[in-house]
C-alpha cells in the first residue's frame, strides 16, 4: 500500500514540476491552435473545392440548357417553314404539285434487304487483320 502511495505521490510531482510547467504549457496550447488552424483550412479548401465543382457542374448543365433551347427554337422555324409544310403534306395528306404524280412502290424483297448485310460481313474480315499485316499491306501491297 505504501509502495502505491510512494508511486502516486511521484507521479504527482512528476506532473506538477515536470510536465506542467509553464514552458510545456505553452506548448501545448501553441500546438493545439496550430492542429485547430490547420484543421480548419483543410475543411475550409475541401468545402471551397467542391463549392468549385458544383458551380462548375452547374454551368455546364446551363451551357447544354442553352443549347437545348437554342436547337429548339431552330426546330420551331424549321417547323413554321414553307419547305416543311410542303413535305409534311406530301408526306401525310398524299399532296402532290401540279404536273407530278404519285408513285406506290412495294416493299423491298428479302434479297434486296440483305444485299448490304452481304457487304457488311467483308468488311469485319478486313478488320479482323492484325495491325502489323495492315500495315504490311498498306506498305508492300502484298
Amino acid at each position: 500500500m505504501s509502495n502505491t502511495r510512494t508511486k502516486l505521490r511521484q507521479f504527482r510531482y512528476w506532473l506538477k514540476h515536470d510536465l506542467l510547467v509553464f514552458d510545456n504549457v505553452v506548448l501545448l496550447v501553441a500546438l493545439a491552435f496550430c492542429l485547430a488552424w490547420t484543421w480548419g483550412s483543410i475543411s475550409a479548401m475541401s468545402r471551397n473545392w467542391s463549392l468549385a465543382q458544383e458551380i462548375q457542374n452547374r454551368r455546364r448543365e446551363l451551357a447544354l440548357l442553352e443549347l437545348e433551347v437554342e436547337t429548339l427554337e431552330l426546330e420551331n422555324e424549321y417547323y413554321a417553314s414553307a419547305e416543311y409544310q410542303e413535305l409534311a403534306a406530301r408526306k401525310y395528306q398524299n399532296k402532290i404539285l401540279p404536273g407530278e404524280t404519285l408513285v406506290y412502290l412495294p416493299e423491298n424483297s428479302f434479297a434486296a434487304r440483305t444485299k448490304h448485310a452481304n457487304d457488311a460481313t467483308t468488311e469485319t474480315a478486313v478488320a479482323e487483320t492484325s495491325n502489323i499485316q495492315q500495315w504490311l499491306q498498306f506498305l508492300f501491297g502484298s
